[in-house]
């Protein structure tokens, strides 16, 4: 027996022709989940959706809605943002980075995915000669299929069996190709909740100024490596970047997740100083702008879609100046995700489950907004189909260029009230799965 009726699961996967999900996306597994729960009557355990599931700050609503009422819906943005948000942004950048960056290289987007996607073809046309992105794995999915859509080759590098000097040593042969003209990480990584350490950031910028590549840094996850204190404005320790040892950096820095504000798709790219003026031949000869950080405003943000919501970049900018202000500690609320991560792993890990990516350099995960497990006998997508009948969704990584057998937890849509529940049907599944 499973919570869920065996018969009416697997009928369900039948019709939707999933199969061994072995070509399931998210959003497959999410569609699949809401039909179970309607043929059912009983509640799916969402644990598959990376969005976010809190509440934002009331400093954010407030300004979106005075910047309205004063009649921004009636004026286009500037190209790379208003001034408000663009000073805010190198503000906030000083205050729990620690590094410079001025405003005018601060240039807000439609969600940071909107900021990746115009890096990506930023770098396709600066640099025709390299053809080739390469990805620090597992990683955000989307990414890839970006690169995809522009054209753009990609590789990648799983990081499980590659930390530290290894990691470097990897990258090193990698690079040598001369094929590569960006690298791309989170930090902390979506979905095994690794943290690159200033060792190996400092590598990374060692190889990036070696080999003339740009890093891009996703910083969807700001500051939520809870193992240390990153909330305090101006004052060491900070989030951990690579922009402190080069300066080939594009930093995104979303307001999607670490601000909870993820509909209103808005985010920052944050250039350094020097790339963003640096001038490119190939820009200036196909485009008659040679400066990186002008074509990526004046040409890629204004062709893709004149700028950012107007009054979202308000919201963001009012979130960013309180943090700095130190009137709104942006992450005690997002502290909820590692609470939650905790009760799911003890559960989890109690009961048979494994981590995969169970370490950072020998130290224990921090505890955040994802984290990856496996269990015994089973490859990913035999889990990720099995923990259907048990009302648990999850997605599993191979999808995510990972090399290692397991399931992505997300932390972000499950609640208290449902714990009692997970816990009854993780102890149902092991004792059908001893």
């Amino acid at each position: 027996m499973t919570p869920l009726n065996h018969d009416i699961v697997t009928a369900a996967i039948d019709s939707m022709k999933l199969g061994d999900f072995s070509t399931a996306t998210i959003r497959d597994i999410q569609s699949l989940s809401r039909v179970l729960e309607e043929k059912t009557g009983q509640q799916v355990i969402h644990l598959e959706m990376g969005v976010p599931g809190l509440q934002p700050s009331d400093i954010a609503l407030k300004a979106e809605q005075e910047a309205l009422a004063n009649g921004c819906a009636t004026i286009y943005p500037p190209n790379g943002g208003i001034p408000r948000i663009k000073k805010a942004a190198s503000r906030f950048v000083k205050a729990f980075i620690g590094i410079d960056i001025d405003p005018e290289c601060c240039v807000p987007t439609t969600g940071s995915m909107q900021g990746t996607f115009a890096t990506f073809m930023a770098l396709h046309h600066a640099m025709p000669e390299r053809d080739t992105v390469l990805f620090i794995h597992p990683g955000f999915p989307v990414q890839t299929s970006q690169c995809d859509v522009i054209g753009l080759k990609h590789i990648g590098l799983d990081i499980h069996d590659f930390r530290g000097e290894a990691l470097i040593s990897k990258l090193d042969s990698i690079l040598a190709a001369g094929n590569i003209c960006g690298i791309v990480y989170s930090n902390p990584n979506n979905p095994s909740w690794v943290c690159f350490n200033d060792e190996e950031l400092e590598g990374i910028a060692g190889l990036a100024d070696r080999y003339d590549v740009v890093i891009l840094e996703d910083l969807a996850y700001f500051a939520m490596d809870f193992r240390r204190d990153l909330s305090h404005p101006f004052q060491p320790p900070y989030q951990a970047t690579v922009a402190r040892y080069t300066d080939r950096y594009v930093l995104a820095v979303s307001g999607s997740k670490a601000f909870s504000y993820a509909g209103q798709r808005i985010g920052v790219t944050c250039i350094s100083n020097t790339l963003y003026h640096r001038v490119y031949p190939a820009l200036q000869d196909k485009f008659g702008v040679g400066e990186f950080g002008n074509f990526f405003t004046n040409r890629l943000m204004y062709t893709l879609s004149s700028g950012t919501t107007h009054s979202v970049q308000h919201a963001m900018a009012a979130l960013m100046e309180a943090a700095c202000d130190g009137v709104y500690n942006f992450l005690d609320d997002v502290k909820e995700y590692g609470r939650r991560a905790r009760f799911l792993k003890d559960i989890l890990l109690a009961n048979g489950f494994y981590l995969v990516y169970d370490n950072d350099l020998g130290a224990p995960l921090a505890d955040g907004f994802y984290f990856t497990v496996q269990y015994p006998g089973m490859n990913d997508l035999q889990l990720t189909r099995e923990l259907m009948y048990y009302g648990i969704a999850v997605f599993p990584l191979d999808t995510m260029g990972s090399n290692e057998q397991g399931v992505r937890i997300c932390t972000s849509f499950f609640s208290r009230e449902q714990e009692p529940l997970f816990k009854e049907r993780i102890e149902a599944f092991r004792n059908n799965n001893r």
